[in-house]
């Protein structure tokens, strides 16, 4: 179908196009830190960042074109009519409240504490970094898969479907590995590089639970999005979450970093402590929205 062949295309420009560009921005970097000190943090950094960069900004100067090619049917078919800010505050909540879970599980487990001696200026600034980190995510995110791939495969395919392609897109661009520096950059370093942060996608316990709990996430959102017919429940739902990962990450102390059976690891998807909770918020969020949704959802 045509919506597929378009996807398709979108996405290998962009796993093509960020690895190709990105020798040339380390290049770039490195000649600006040449005469410039200021360059001089970026021209350190690890490669695969860069071509973490330019995967992105890829993906963000495609999402355009590819809304285009979609047809432009509408703010309203791709999700952007109101109202915002109740579904936004709602779904922030529950985004919210199902990461509370399993922190107070893993708590409670004694598999985390509390981070001592938490400075409240130093909380603030983490609060305003994450608030900025959560708000960007949820936003391209969810304009991406909810609100084009989502809209596109929904003209002409059942809902199950549709949801479960963005899931399984969703939960993969999550598990790129961390690859080694190399030696030398070259044209095709990038491409080199991409093939090892690939390599996290044949490590079995990195996929079980993670990738599993990723989709139930996946199927969450897109569920808020069809419900609702609008993008607002469901950023507010992904906002809610990265927002809580990030605070996380600066207030829970892991006790022991290596077991992630139950509760995970600093990522928080990664247990089966969090299976159960997302499962159970997905049937809830089923439940609570099946009186609610449009008369035209699928």
């Amino acid at each position: 179908m045509r919506e597929l062949r378009l996807l398709v295309v979108y996405l290998a420009a962009v796993f093509m196009g960020g690895p190709l560009a990105a020798p040339w921005l380390w290049k770039a970097t490195q000649a600006a830190a040449a005469s410039s000190s200021l360059f001089a943090g970026l021209a350190h950094q690890p490669f695969h960042r860069y071509v973490n960069r330019c995967l992105l900004v890829f993906a963000l100067a495609g999402l355009w074109p590819l809304h285009v090619a979609f047809g432009r049917h509408g703010r309203r078919e791709h999700g952007w009519q109101g109202p915002w800010l109740r579904p936004l505050l709602v779904g922030s909540a529950i985004g919210s409240a199902s990461l509370a879970c399993i922190l107070l599980g893993s708590l409670a487990a004694g598999d985390a504490t509390l981070a001592p001696n938490v400075s409240p200026l130093a909380f603030a600034r983490r609060l305003a970094s994450a608030l900025g980190a959560a708000a960007c995510v949820a936003v391209i995110e969810e304009w991406l898969f909810r609100g084009l791939i989502h809209a596109a495969l929904r003209r002409s395919l059942p809902f199950a479907f549709a949801a479960t392609v963005t899931s399984v897109l969703f939960g993969w661009v999550h598990f790129f590995d961390r690859p080694p520096q190399p030696e030398v950059v070259g044209p095709l370093t990038g491409l080199w590089t991409l093939g090892h942060m690939l390599h996290g996608f044949t490590d079995i316990t990195a996929l079980v639970p993670g990738l599993f709990n990723l989709c139930v996430v996946g199927w969450m959102l897109a569920l808020a999005r069809e419900r609702t017919g609008a993008l607002a429940l469901s950023i507010g739902i992904h906002a809610g979450w990265v927002l809580c990962i990030k605070l996380m990450g600066y207030l829970v102390v892991r006790q022991a970093p290596e077991d992630t059976l139950v509760w995970g690891s600093a990522k928080v998807f990664d247990g089966w402590g969090a299976s159960v909770v997302l499962a159970s918020q997905l049937l809830v969020l089923h439940l609570v929205t099946r009186r609610a949704s449009r008369p035209d959802a699928g």
